[in-house]
């Protein structure tokens, strides 16, 4: 039976081969990673508002197709894919909500923390396509100033991503992550309560 360290070496291994050109690694990469996207996209979606059109298994189709159009990219190893597999999902999520947002074209847009927004005492609670349009705008801004903890905060919230495996997605310590998760916070509450 496989290890999960034999999982983990085969994953960097298809990853390694499909940076050298192999296409065919991107297909065979597919059922040993399926389970983690699968649970990263169900985090996510719980967040998001009931009676979504996008299922689990679309989220995790759309960012996976979204990754394998990717040309020239020098995978790191399984938890950087992890992290682009949760950027591509922001990306799905967020072109959906402006394709929505276009077609609804109203409503009030009353600014929400990101504590509320995120994840409250442990009990998710459903995004708005406004809310999740907002923060997607304040993680832009914040981008340009910190690039990390713009990283950080997609691996946490887009990715689902717990401290240790945002850590090992970024190559940084653990405690860097919790300060920079803390600050970055701290810093998008201010920018969504505006």
């Amino acid at each position: 039976m496989p290890t999960p360290s034999d999982s983990r070496e085969t994953v960097t291994a298809l990853l390694g081969a499909w940076t050298e050109g192999e296409r065919d690694a991107a297909n065979a990469l597919m059922p040993l990673v399926y389970e983690e996207l699968h649970r990263m996209a169900h985090n996510q979606l719980r967040r998001e508002r009931g009676g979504h059109t996008l299922n689990t298994t679309a989220l995790v189709h759309e960012a996976y197709f979204k990754l394998v159009r990717i040309d020239r990219i020098e995978w790191q190893g399984r938890a950087h894919f992890l992290a682009l597999a949760a950027t591509a999902m922001r990306q799905v999520l967020i072109n959906y909500a402006q394709k929505r947002n276009a077609q609804k074209r109203g409503g009030s847009q009353t600014p929400l923390p990101l504590d509320d927004v995120v994840v409250r005492d442990g009990q998710d609670r459903e995004a708005s396509l406004e809310e999740l349009l907002a923060l997607d705008e304040a993680l832009k801004q914040l981008e340009a100033l910190d690039a990390r903890q713009a990283k950080i905060v997609e691996c946490r919230f887009f990715g689902g991503m717990t401290v240790e495996e945002t850590a090992e997605a970024l190559g940084i310590s653990p405690a860097t992550v919790k300060r920079d998760w803390t600050l970055s916070r701290a810093w998008l509450n201010r920018e969504l309560s505006r």
